[in-house]
């Protein structure tokens, strides 16, 4: 075996940290490879976001159509809309985490303000906060100073705990403290973070006026996009579906993206090799519609490779795979099982 071979088997073996990823990915695989990789393409990120919004549309429309149904059947049909639109949230919420990484799209604008309305406002995010506070995360993920590492610390747990949990999120009420607290950060009461770990911010004698402004400054493009859409369906006669997006986000929605963080992140190591740091997950269509929509469940593919665009994420997985640097991954019961097996 070459000294070259042997190198490259020890940095295999080591797996890939965030000083040398780039190093270790040119050595597997070779520069033209990692080109092919980062191609971005304007047509395949509408793509996703018309889908994206036209699978909620026609949730909508099935909303509408149950109405002529038997109480049982309505309340059913409804019930599994509102679910669907709850999982073209978290797609939403995906596209938006592609456009921070400016992989959405190959236009930069598109990336910086379309991404910003149809896919971070209409669920409360602003793609530039969320661009700052991520980038935190893949600096630092694997260490205490991970800033989305409070999402996960209290695992492993019980599965009495995980139930409380669900439940908290499927009876609205982590949508609504949710809710509350994106209002006291934008309002300027607490530093922005989609984490767990609330850092109140100095008051410097400032009054409740200042307060109020702050948040309509921060705030408006998020209710314009949401009066917007309650006034689309108001003017459709059927005002109620807005309602089932407000439910949607407020409940199953809260539920899908704690999956997500869990499958992510979960009692992985505490090391900046990244093969152990992050999991990527198995995931069947039930899956793909739900938690992890537009391939988020190839988490160690994202982390070794941030810029890859979402639907080249299968791509690099079968290359790692074919080298033999990433494991087969769980499915998402043996995740939940093994988070809640304290």
């Amino acid at each position: 075996m070459t000294l070259n071979a042997m190198q490259t088997d020890e940095r295999i073996h080591q797996g890939f940290s965030r000083e040398d990823s780039r190093h270790t990915l040119l050595t597997l695989f070779g520069e033209q490879t990692l080109k092919q990789l980062s191609i971005r393409s304007d047509l395949r990120g509408w793509w996703a976001v018309l889908s994206c919004w036209g699978t909620i549309a026609l949730a909508m429309a099935a909303i509408v159509w149950a109405q002529t149904l038997p109480m049982v059947a309505n309340v059913l049909v409804t019930t599994l809309s509102i679910i669907i639109i709850a999982g073209r949230q978290l797609g939403l919420s995906i596209l938006m985490h592609e456009a921070s990484h400016r992989a959405l799209f190959k236009t930069p604008w598109l990336n910086d303000q379309l991404a910003d309305w149809l896919c971070g406002r209409p669920i409360f995010v602003e793609v530039g906060k969320y661009r700052k506070h991520h980038m935190i995360h893949h600096r630092e993920t694997g260490t205490l100073n991970d800033i989305d590492y409070s999402l996960v610390s209290d695992f492993p747990t019980t599965r009495l705990s995980l139930l409380r949990k669900f439940s908290r999120d499927i009876l609205g009420i982590t949508g609504l403290k949710a809710l509350f607290g994106l209002s006291l950060m934008n309002a300027g009461f607490y530093k922005w973070t989609v984490a767990n770990n609330i850092q109140r911010l100095p008051n410097n004698g400032q009054h409740l006026g200042h307060y109020i402004y702050n948040f309509f400054k921060n705030a408006w493009p998020t209710i314009l996009v949401n009066a917007g859409l309650f006034l689309m369906t108001y003017g459709l006669g059927h005002a109620e579906l807005f309602l089932a997006w407000v439910i949607a986000y407020l409940s199953p929605y809260q539920l899908f993206i704690r999956i997500r963080s869990i499958a992510e992140h979960a009692m992985t190591q505490q090391t900046p090799n990244m093969l152990k740091n992050t999991r990527s997950t198995k995931a069947g269509w039930i899956a793909r519609a739900l938690v992890a929509p537009f391939n988020v469940n190839y988490h160690i593919e994202h982390h070794a490779m941030p810029t890859v665009s979402f639907w080249l994420l299968p791509k690099l997985h079968h290359l790692l795979k074919d080298k033999g640097v990433v494991p087969n991954p769980p499915n998402y019961f043996q995740v939940l099982n093994l988070v809640s097996s304290k």
